[in-house]
């Protein structure tokens, strides 16, 4: 008996090592071939384009003819005819745990921040597996609409994205590669005021961190970290004072963190770049000069166009169908915006600040997925005056800088991850093509494929 449980017990060591070094000598190769590449860095497009995977990497990018060449015989082959493949792409600022229905007219008006308000209460009206199983439906939905990496900064629980992230990374559910914030670092009162005292505390707390010091701000930065975290994120208006956002940066900074700050005024945008925060989120109100600063600091500039339009119309319910005056008020706002984002983006353009672009989406927007509904972006950009190929960029390559991760994703050559993304058409003429996207591979594996068939 002994004797036969010594070899159950060596068995169980030498399988597992046997089946490794199986997986290991016959990695799974896939080659893709389409009518057109875009390397969004160069602007420059291969036709045709044949892309070599081995297990979940890129090996080769080149010709057809010369790739095939370099692939094992019987290698898994998708041919994607004329379509257009771009990296994965990379929503830089989303709520994937936050899907807020806009209340009607009277209730929105009766309540501070009334728009927002149902949706930062889910802390007390859903309990966290909820939530957290929310946000994998609607993390399964922006990676089907072809966003393969998103950053999540904020509204998730404590715990919410890190969980979420770790489940996506473990394979349990399906969802972009992410980046969670954890919860995000606020001045009392800034989103939510007058509830009530016996409540207010433990419900500000299941969702934001409150500052209330230079060393309270530490604080903030420590309690994230004790969740993993992959970034600190902090709003500031004109509430938090130089010294503690300077805290922020500089707790966050030492245990390898980059910040992103939420800005809008001309004064909390100058607070966040003389505290050398990674990244502004928003900044409408941004100045010449604070462009300048920005560049020269190496800050990005995170634009979040889902609101410049009259955006709020298009998510109202039919049930929530505003009063005329309301009707009036929001289209005299959208006309507003357009002009001002018009300018806003022409002067980021002109200033050589770096830049990326993120959704803000976190809305529940009828008769769209999250996916979808995330997506409208790229028709906003295009509106303002951004390029078809700067657009490409700030969802590519150059948001994977903002996040770190230039080295594993953001364009299509060797050695990075294998998130691809394919269109039917022509994403520079056209840059709708971006919200129809057919064809969609992270690390390795077909996600979505409404074009070819492996071969």
């Amino acid at each position: 008996m002994r004797k036969g449980l010594a070899i159950l017990a060596a068995l169980f060591f030498v399988l597992p090592s046997i089946g490794r070094s199986h997986a290991q000598s016959h990695p799974e190769v896939t080659l893709i071939r389409a009518g057109r590449l875009l390397d969004p860095r160069t602007g420059n497009v291969l036709a045709p384009a044949a892309v070599l995977i081995e297990n979940n990497k890129i090996k080769e990018v080149g010709a057809p003819a010369r790739v095939q060449a370099s692939a094992p015989a019987g290698v898994k082959t998708i041919n994607l005819g004329s379509a257009t493949l771009l990296p994965g792409l990379i929503d830089s600022h989303t709520h994937l745990l936050l899907d807020v229905i806009l209340p009607r007219e009277a209730e929105s008006r009766q309540r501070f921040n009334g728009d927002f308000l149902p949706g930062l209460l889910l802390a007390i009206t859903m309990s966290p597996s909820e939530r957290v199983l929310r946000g994998a439906q609607l993390a399964r939905e922006d990676l089907e609409s072809g966003f393969t990496t998103v950053r999540n900064v904020g509204h998730s629980g404590i715990d919410g994205d890190t969980v979420l992230r770790d489940a996506i990374n473990a394979g349990r559910v399906p969802g972009p590669r992410m980046l969670a914030s954890g919860r995000k670092l606020i001045a009392s009162g800034e989103y939510l005021r007058s509830l009530n005292p016996a409540l207010a505390d433990p419900i500000v707390q299941q969702e934001f961190l409150p500052i209330d010091s230079a060393d309270g701000a530490r604080r903030a930065v420590r309690a994230n970290l004790f969740y993993n975290v992959d970034l600190i994120k902090v709003a500031i208006d004109d509430d938090i004072t130089p010294a503690e956002m300077m805290a922020v940066v500089d707790e966050a900074h030492r245990q390898h963190l980059k910040v992103a700050v939420h800005a809008f005024s001309p004064l909390s945008i100058q607070m966040a770049i003389d505290a050398g925060a990674d990244s502004i989120e928003h900044g409408n109100g941004v100045t010449d000069e604070q462009l300048k600063a920005m560049r020269e600091k190496g800050i990005f500039f995170d634009i979040t166009p889902t609101f410049w339009d009259d955006f709020f119309s298009k998510i109202a319910e039919p049930s929530t169908e505003p009063s005329p005056a309301r009707k009036a008020e929001l289209a005299a706002s959208a006309e507003r915006r357009r002009q001002r984002v018009s300018s806003l983006t022409q002067r980021i353009l002109q200033s050589g600040v770096k830049f990326a672009a993120g959704s803000d989406m976190c809305w529940f927007y009828p008769g769209k997925t999250r996916g979808q509904a995330s997506a409208t972006i790229f028709v906003k950009l295009r509106d303002a005056g951004m390029p078809p190929l700067d657009i490409v960029r700030a969802v590519t390559v150059n948001a994977a800088e903002l996040l770190g991760w230039q080295d594993r994703v953001g364009t299509i050559e060797p050695g990075k991850f294998a998130d691809l993304v394919a269109v039917g058409g022509d994403p520079i003429a056209d840059i709708s093509e971006l919200e129809r996207v057919r064809f969609v591979m992270k690390d390795g594996t077909v996600m979505k494929n409404d074009l070819g068939r492996p071969e």
